[in-house]
């Protein structure tokens, strides 16, 4: 009997020692896991993130691949644009050319080089724009290809009826498709001209789309209402009027920025070539006033498209990449800011 109750009692003391293991092993964690071990799985999680953000296994986001800066490439004279296109850096603009003159400033242009023309439907000149580019093809001067061809549509009527206001100016250029195209202004309908512009694009009739006289409110209230991030915003920039608070913030969308009346424009040129510190740059370089204007803007990585029918002056304003301007010429360029636009846009 004696027996019997010892081995009851070994039973009871076995069983109360197994259920205080168990009650203190759940407290130690709810899966039976120590402190040690919930240490060693987070670093373990810790060190695999790290590895695939090091080793570029994990893709970024689309949010960073819409945000790297577009660099120039000098030796290429292009940029790549986010839409995957190259386009020259410095191009012919068309704004004041019409009739033979169009026609022959272009291809002028063409035979010096040049492979980015600037048009637009308000300008009245994309049928001469784009026979000049299919002259220059049929004599050999260049390939369609190898011709990175702008043109935009223009707010009000033209963007009251997009679709078609696109498709006038494929017609007018009549060179098979547009590199780029462009909304002029800010509009009501700039939106939905926008996506009839995404359209075309899908339709492979337009490559790259993007917009000109847009500042940083107008992009704040705009980009989130379309799917594609614009391949480049045009502006005015010069070194009376220079954008240095909206052209980093443009860049800094991985947007290329391009800027029009780059020596001035209308009735202000004479001034700004003649500006002292232009002056005194260019005679040390042994440049002239608009190149060193047309550099000072390629380093601020803003493409060029200055206008001209002189065809000494289009060769001239090819003539970039031989000369490279110093850190103190550069700021002393950046100290003529005045803030002065030259036109309303």
């Amino acid at each position: 009997m004696r027996k019997i109750l010892s081995f009851m009692l070994i039973l009871l003391l076995l069983f109360a020692m197994t259920a205080c293991g168990q009650t203190n092993q759940n407290e130690t964690g709810k899966s039976g896991s120590t402190d040690a071990d919930l240490s060693v799985e987070i670093d373990e999680s810790t060190e695999e993130t790290e590895l695939a953000s090091e080793d570029g296994s994990s893709e970024p986001s689309i949010k960073e691949e819409n945000t790297m800066k577009a660099e120039f490439d000098f030796e290429k004279k292009t940029v790549t644009l986010n839409s995957g296109y190259e386009m020259p850096i410095n191009g012919l603009g068309t704004y004041s050319l019409h009739g033979d003159e169009c026609i022959n400033s272009v291809k002028s242009a063409l035979l010096n080089g040049v492979r980015l023309i600037d048009t637009a439907s308000a300008y009245g000149n994309e049928e001469e724009v784009g026979q000049a580019i299919r002259e220059a093809v049929s004599e050999g001067i260049v390939q369609r290809e190898d011709v990175f061809v702008t043109t935009k549509i223009y707010p009000g009527d033209e963007m009251k009826n997009p679709t078609q206001s696109i498709q006038a100016c494929l017609d007018r250029l009549n060179i098979g498709y547009v590199d780029l195209m462009l909304l002029h202004h800010p509009d009501p309908n700039d939106v939905e001209s926008y996506k009839a512009m995404e359209q075309f694009v899908k339709e492979g009739k337009i490559r790259s789309i993007g917009l000109s006289n847009w500042y940083v409110e107008e992009l704040t209230e705009f980009l989130p209402q379309v799917d594609t991030v614009p391949a480049l915003v045009q502006n005015e920039i010069h070194p009376y009027y220079q954008e240095n608070d909206v052209i980093p913030y443009i860049q800094g969308l991985g947007i290329v920025v391009q800027g029009w009346y780059p020596l001035g424009g209308r009735g202000h040129t004479e001034e700004l070539l003649g500006d002292k510190v232009i002056s005194e740059i260019a005679e040390a370089h042994g440049k002239s006033s608009a190149q060193v204007i047309l550099r000072w803007n390629l380093q601020k990585g803003v493409v060029v498209i200055p206008g001209s029918s002189n065809p000494e002056h289009i060769q001239e304003n090819t003539e970039l990449f031989d000369f490279e301007l110093t850190e103190d010429e550069m700021e002393r360029i950046n100290a003529l800011d005045r803030g002065e636009k030259h036109d309303w846009y």
